[in-house]
C-alpha cells in the first residue's frame, strides 16, 4: 500500500499504513517526525535514513521522495545547505515520474528557500515560480469553492516568500522591476475566489439552471436554519451532550449537502464551461484603475519584513515596513482603545471629563503609534490624495480614517478638557476606500459600469420589530411559544458570542430613516418600517429599482461562521405571528440581484467576517458585489446609536442634494461629527467605511 503526504517546509510528512513493511516504514517515519519537531535533528535523521531501504524494497517511489524531502528539510535546518540540495535533487525526479504535483511544488518551495539562504536568489527566484505556476494549476482544478478557498489558504506561504525574495532583489537593483513583479505575486495572493465569483456574477451563472437544483437548495436553506435554531434552544437549555452532538452532525452533513449542491449548480450552469477567469493585474493595469487624485496603498505582511506599495497613474514606489507581527500587534491595540465605548453599560457621553481626555489620549497615541509604522515611510506622497487601501491581516479591521497623520507627535494639551490634542486624522486631509485587491474592483467595473442606472433613487429598511412585547403591538402581545422562543435563544447566542448586550429595538434607527427619506420625494422611495421591514421585503425584486439601499437595523458578521452572518429584520408580523426566515444571512445576499450603487449597511461590525489567508475578511461586503452593489458602507465595531442616527442623514443629504459620490459624502458627514467636541471621539465616527467603487 503506497504512502502519502504533504511534504512542507519546516514539517514532516505523516503517513497511516497498517499493513507489512509498509506500515513499519510509516511508524519509523513519523517517529523521525516527532523527533524532528521536537529538535533533535540527528535522531530525526538516523530513523528517515531506516525508512529510505524500506520505501525502496517494497517500490513505494511516491514515499520516497517524501522521505529525501524530509531528509533534506534536517539537513537545511542544520545549516548543511549543500547536503540538504542532494536529497532535494534526488527527490524532484521521482515525485515527477510519479505525478506527485503538490509534492512537486513543495520541494521547488524548500530549493528556493534554501538558495535563498545561500544568497542564490536569481536562482530561488526560478525555483519559487515554478512552484506557484503549480499550485496556480492546481487550485483551478478544484470545483467546490470552499476546497479551492482552504487550498489556497495553505500555499499562501509560497506567495509571500516570494514578495519579499522579489523585494530583496529590488534592493539589490532598483531598475529592473521586482517591485513591480511583487505588486503583481501580491495581487495573486488576494482575494482569488471573490475575484472568481464576481465573474460568475457578471456572466449570470445561475441563470439557465435546473430549477430543481435550485429548488433543492432553497430546501437544503430552510433544513440549516431550522436545525441552527434547535442547536441553540438545546445550548440554552444545557441539553444532554449526546443530544447537541447529534444535532451538529445533522447540520455538518447538511452544510456539507448544501456546498456540494452550490458547486454542482455552478458546474452545471451553460456558461460555467465556456467562463474565463481574468488574471491578476500588472502595474500597467493597476494604474489604470486610479486617477491623478488617488494613491493606492498595498500592503503585505509578512513574517521578516513587511511591505508597501504606492501607485499612482504613473509612478510605484515601495517600502520595507516592519515584521507583520509588530504591526499586527499595533493595530490590535488601536483596535481595542477604539471599541472601548462599545463595553455593555458603559456610556462614554457621560463619563466625568478626565476620563474622556484619558481614553482621548490611549486612542490618539495607538493612532500614532500605528500611523508611524505602516504610513510614516510614504508620508511624502500622501498630499491631500484619496487614499486607496488594499490591507492585510489586522488591518482590515482598523479604521485608516481615524489613523493620524503621519510623523505627527500625539500628546494631549494641558487642558484638562476632553479632546484637546494635535491628533489629527487622516480624515481630515484624506477621503479613503478600502478593497479587498485591486482586481477585484476591476472586475466588477469591466460589468456593472456598462448597466443602466437603476430607475428609483433610495429603499429604507429601518426599524424592525424584534419582541413579541414590543409596545408596537396594540393590545395584548402575541404569545408565539416555542418557535419565537427557538429564534430568541439562537439571537441571544449569537450575542453572547460576539459580546454584545443584546439585540434590543434601536430608536435612532427611525429617527435616521425618516431624516433621510425627506430628501427623496415619494414617488422616488421605498420605504419600510416596524413589521413591513421584514425578510420577504429585503429578498424582493423590488430593491432591484433603487440606486440606494439603506439597512437600519442590528447587523453581525460571525468569525468563526461567516455563513451564519446576517442582518435582522422583523422577526415578527402585524398579526403576531412568526416571521421565518428573520434574518437575512450571508446565503440569502448570495442569492440577491441588485442593481445598486451603494448598499449601506448602518449596522453593528457589518464590514467584519472570518479571516481567511488569502481572501481576507470573508463576510457580508463581498457577498454584497457578488449581489450587484457597486459599493456598501459597513461598518467595523458597535456603532452608537445616537452618533450614527445624526452621521447617517448628513451622508445622504450631501450625496442626495448636493450629488457628491459616496466617498466625498461620507467624508464630509464624518468630519462634521469630529468637528464637534461631543463626537470628537473616533468612535463615534470613524467605524463607517466605503469598500468597493468610489468613482
Amino acid at each position: 500500500m503506497p504512502l502519502h503526504g504533504v511534504i512542507l517546509r519546516k514539517s514532516y510528512c505523516v503517513y497511516t499504513v497498517d499493513e507489512g513493511r509498509g506500515g513499519e516504514a510509516a511508524t519509523l517515519n513519523n517517529i523521525g517526525g516527532v523527533y524532528f519537531s521536537l529538535g533533535e535533528k540527528q535522531q530525526a535523521l538516523k530513523y528517515y535514513n531506516q525508512v529510505l531501504p524500506i520505501l525502496r524494497a517494497v517500490g513505494d517511489r511516491g514515499g520516497e521522495a517524501a522521505t529525501l524531502n524530509n531528509i533534506g528539510l534536517v539537513y537545511s535546518d542544520l545549516g548543511n545547505k549543500q547536503e540538504a540540495l542532494k536529497y532535494y535533487n534526488q527527490a524532484l525526479p521521482i515525485i515527477r515520474a510519479v505525478g506527485g504535483r503538490e509534492g512537486e511544488a513543495t520541494t521547488l518551495f524548500n530549493m528556493a528557500q534554501l538558495e535563498r539562504d545561500r544568497g542564490n536568489l536569481q536562482q530561488a527566484q526560478t525555483h519559487i515560480q515554478a512552484a506557484i505556476e503549480i499550485v496556480e494549476d492546481l487550485r483551478t482544478k478544484i470545483d467546490s469553492q470552499e476546497l479551492r478557498t482552504s487550498y489556497f489558504a495553505t500555499v499562501q506561504g509560497y506567495y509571500q516568500f516570494y514578495i519579499d525574495l522579489l523585494m530583496q532583489l529590488h534592493k539589490k537593483d532598483p531598475s529592473k522591476g521586482y517591485d513591480a513583479l511583487a505588486l503583481h505575486i501580491s495581487e495573486r495572493s488576494r482575494a482569488r475566489v471573490l475575484l472568481e465569483l464576481l465573474t460568475e456574477a457578471n456572466a449570470k451563472i445561475r441563470k439557465g439552471i435546473d430549477p430543481q437544483l435550485l429548488a433543492e437548495e432553497q430546501n437544503l436553506q430552510q433544513q440549516l436554519d431550522a436545525r441552527d435554531k434547535l442547536r441553540q434552544e438545546l445550548l440554552n437549555k444545557t441539553a444532554p451532550t449526546t443530544a447537541i452532538q447529534k444535532l451538529e452532525k445533522e447540520i455538518a452533513d447538511l452544510s456539507s449537502q448544501y456546498r456540494e449542491l452550490q458547486t454542482k449548480i455552478r458546474t452545471s450552469s451553460p456558461k460555467y464551461a465556456a467562463l474565463k477567469y481574468p488574471e491578476p493585474l500588472e502595474l500597467a493595469q493597476i494604474e489604470q484603475q486610479l486617477d491623478s487624485d488617488t494613491l493606492l496603498l498595498q500592503y503585505s505582511l509578512g513574517e521578516e519584513r513587511s511591505y508597501l506599495w504606492a501607485v499612482t497613474p504613473n509612478s510605484i514606489n515601495s517600502y520595507e515596513l516592519p515584521r507583520g507581527e509588530a504591526i499586527e500587534t499595533s493595530a490590535e491595540k488601536f483596535k481595542k482603545v477604539l471599541r472601548k465605548c462599545q463595553r455593555p453599560g458603559i456610556d462614554c457621553q457621560k463619563l466625568p471629563a478626565e476620563q474622556k481626555a484619558k481614553d482621548f489620549q490611549e486612542i490618539t497615541q495607538a493612532a500614532t503609534e500605528l500611523s508611524q509604522l505602516i504610513l510614516a515611510p510614504v508620508s511624502g506622497k500622501l498630499g491631500k490624495k484619496r487614499l486607496v487601501i488594499v490591507a492585510d491581516g489586522a488591518l482590515e479591521e482598523i479604521p485608516f480614517t481615524a489613523l493620524s497623520e503621519p510623523n505627527q507627535i500625539s500628546q494631549l494639551e494641558k487642558s484638562p478638557q476632553a479632546g484637546k490634542s494635535n491628533y489629527q486624522p487622516l480624515l481630515v486631509n484624506h477621503e479613503i476606500v478600502n478593497l479587498p485587491s485591486v482586481t477585484a474592483i476591476a472586475t466588477h467595473r469591466e460589468d456593472l459600469n456598462k448597466r443602466q442606472p437603476a430607475p428609483k433613487t433610495l429603499a429604507v429598511l429601518a426599524d424592525p420589530v424584534f419582541e413579541a412585547n414590543d409596545q408596537r403591538f396594540t393590545g395584548k402581545p402575541p404569545s408565539l411559544g416555542t418557535e419565537l422562543n427557538l429564534e430568541q435563544s439562537s439571537l441571544k447566542q449569537s450575542a453572547r458570542n460576539l459580546n454584545r448586550a443584546g439585540w434590543g429595538r434601536l430608536l435612532g434607527t427611525r429617527t435616521e430613516a425618516e431624516q433621510i427619506l425627506k430628501l427623496v420625494p415619494p414617488s422616488e422611495s421605498l420605504y419600510a418600517f416596524d413589521f413591513d421591514a421584514n425578510y420577504n421585503l429585503a429578498t424582493s425584486p423590488k430593491l432591484k429599482q433603487y440606486r440606494f439601499i439603506l439597512f437600519a437595523t442590528h447587523g453581525f458578521a460571525d468569525p468563526i461562521n461567516p455563513e451564519s452572518s446576517g442582518i435582522l429584520l422583523s422577526q415578527i408580523n402585524k398579526e403576531g405571528k412568526l416571521n421565518n426566515p428573520s434574518i437575512l444571512r450571508l446565503r440569502d445576499i448570495f442569492n440577491l440581484d441588485l442593481g445598486a450603487d451603494l448598499v449601506v449597511l448602518s449596522a453593528c461590525e457589518t464590514g467584519l467576517g472570518k479571516d481567511v489567508q488569502g481572501e481576507g475578511l470573508v463576510g457580508l461586503t463581498r457577498e454584497l458585489m457578488y449581489a450587484g452593489a457597486k459599493s456598501a458602507v459597513v461598518s467595523l465595531w458597535q456603532v452608537n446609536d445616537t452618533a450614527t442616527s445624526k452621521l447617517m442623514p448628513q451622508f445622504y443629504t450631501a450625496m442626495l442634494q448636493q450629488k457628491a459620490s459616496p466617498i466625498t459624502s461620507l467624508r464630509e458627514a464624518q468630519l462634521k461629527l469630529w468637528q464637534q467636541e461631543k463626537w470628537r471621539n473616533p468612535y463615534y465616527w470613524a467605524a463607517f467605511t466605503l469598500q468597493g467603487e468610489w468613482r
